[in-house]
C-alpha cells in the first residue's frame, strides 16, 4: 500500500487523532500556461482526490492547502497537516498524482504540467471556499519543492484572474523550483515566504532568491529564509538519501512566462504560445545543464526550524487576513 492510499483510507487519522474528509476537486490538464491563462474553457477536466482535516471546534477555519512534491503524497505532510490543524487551522492534503495515474515525476517531470500542478491549488481553493466550514477570505497554500513551484504560480496575478478561485491570502513555498516564473511576478494581495537549504542541490537557491526579489520588486510582500546546512525536504526526520534517479538541471538559465501564459525560451525574446515545459528541460539538457541524482532530507536537527518558520507564518497571515476583513468598509 502506497503512503497515499493509507491516507485516503477510510481510518486514517493524523497523529493528533483528528479524521479527515475525502473531497473530489475538479481541475483540469492544461498543456502550458497559456492554454491554462488565455484558454482556460478549453482544458481537459480532470478529478483529483483530497482529504480536508478540520479542527473539532466552531467555524469557519482558516484553511491552507497542501501540494506535494516530485513523490507525491507522503506521511509527512500528514504531520504538517496536523501541525497546521494544531493552530486552529483546517488543512487540506492535495493528490494531484493517483488520478492522473502518475506515481512519481523524480525522473520525467513533465508526465504532466507545471501549469496543471499550479491549478490544482487553484481549483481546490475554489471547492474550499464554497465550504460554510471554511472562511473564503482566509484560504491558505503551502506547496513541497514541485508543489512549492505551483503555489508560487497560483499567486500569479496572471493565473488567478483565469481561475474563479479566491485570491490566496498567503502562500508558503518549501525548497521550490523556480525554474520557471512570470516575466511580471505580481501577486497582489497574497503575501509570499519562502524557504530552502543552501545545500539543496534539486532546486537552486540562488534562482528561488531571485524569484522572491523579483516579487518584492514588483510590490509583493515576500520574502525567502535560507536555511544553513539544509538539505533537499530538510523538514522530513529521514536520513540523508541519495535518489539517483533525479533529473535535475542545476545551473539552467530560468525559462519565463509572458502575461498571457506563453513561454519565453531562454535564448529568445519572443513569446511562444506552442512552447511547453518539455522545450524548456530539453534547452537545458541540450545546453550541457542536465543531471541525474540529488540528495533529500538527512537534517533532522532542522525539522524544529522549519515547523517554527511554517507556524509563524500563518499564524500571522491569517491574523493579519482576519483583521483586515473584519475592519472598517472604505
Amino acid at each position: 500500500m502506497t503512503d497515499d492510499d493509507a491516507i485516503f483510507g477510510d481510518d486514517f487519522r493524523l497523529d493528533n487523532g483528528l479524521a479527515g474528509e475525502a473531497l473530489t476537486i475538479p481541475s483540469a490538464n492544461p498543456r502550458n500556461f497559456h492554454a491554462a491563462i488565455s484558454r482556460p474553457d478549453d482544458m481537459a477536466r480532470q478529478d483529483l482526490r483530497a482529504k480536508l482535516f478540520v479542527p473539532e471546534a466552531p467555524g469557519p477555519f482558516p484553511v491552507v492547502i497542501i501540494a506535494p512534491g516530485s513523490l507525491g503524497l507522503q506521511q509527512h505532510h500528514m504531520t504538517i497537516a496536523a501541525a497546521i490543524t494544531g493552530i486552529q487551522m483546517a488543512a487540506c492534503a492535495v493528490d494531484p498524482f493517483s488520478n492522473r495515474s502518475v506515481v512519481t515525476t523524480v525522473h520525467n517531470q513533465v508526465q504532466f504540467s507545471f501549469a496543471a500542478s499550479a491549478w490544482d491549488v487553484l481549483a481546490a481553493a475554489e471547492v474550499l471556499a464554497a465550504r460554510p466550514d471554511i472562511d473564503p477570505a482566509r484560504i491558505g497554500a503551502q506547496g513541497h519543492s514541485r508543489g512549492g513551484s505551483a503555489v508560487l504560480s497560483a499567486a500569479s496575478v496572471h493565473l488567478a484572474a483565469a481561475s474563479s478561485a479566491p485570491k490566496l491570502a498567503g502562500v508558503y513555498a518549501a525548497y521550490p523550483w523556480s525554474g520557471q516564473q512570470f516575466l511580471d511576478p505580481s501577486v497582489g494581495s497574497t503575501r509570499i515566504r519562502a524557504i530552502i537549504g543552501d545545500r539543496d542541490d534539486w532546486c537552486p537557491p540562488v534562482q528561488v532568491q531571485a524569484h522572491i526579489q523579483a516579487i518584492r520588486a514588483a510590490g509583493g510582500d515576500a520574502t525567502v529564509r535560507i536555511v544553513a546546512g539544509a538539505n533537499h525536504s530538510f523538514d522530513r526526520t529521514t536520513p540523508l538519501e541519495f535518489i539517483a534517479d533525479a533529473s535535475v538541471t542545476p545551473g539552467a538559465p530560468t525559462y519565463y512566462i509572458a502575461d498571457d501564459g506563453a513561454f519565453i525560451l531562454p535564448t529568445s525574446d519572443t513569446p511562444d504560445p506552442g512552447l511547453v515545459d518539455r522545450d524548456g528541460f530539453l534547452y537545458a539538457i541540450e545546453a550541457g545543464f542536465g543531471v541525474r541524482g540529488a540528495h533529500i532530507s538527512g537534517n533532522p536537527e532542522l525539522v524544529p526550524l522549519f515547523y517554527d518558520d511554517m507556524t509563524a507564518f500563518w499564524t500571522e497571515v491569517m491574523a493579519t487576513r482576519a483583521a483586515t476583513c473584519s475592519g472598517p468598509s472604505i
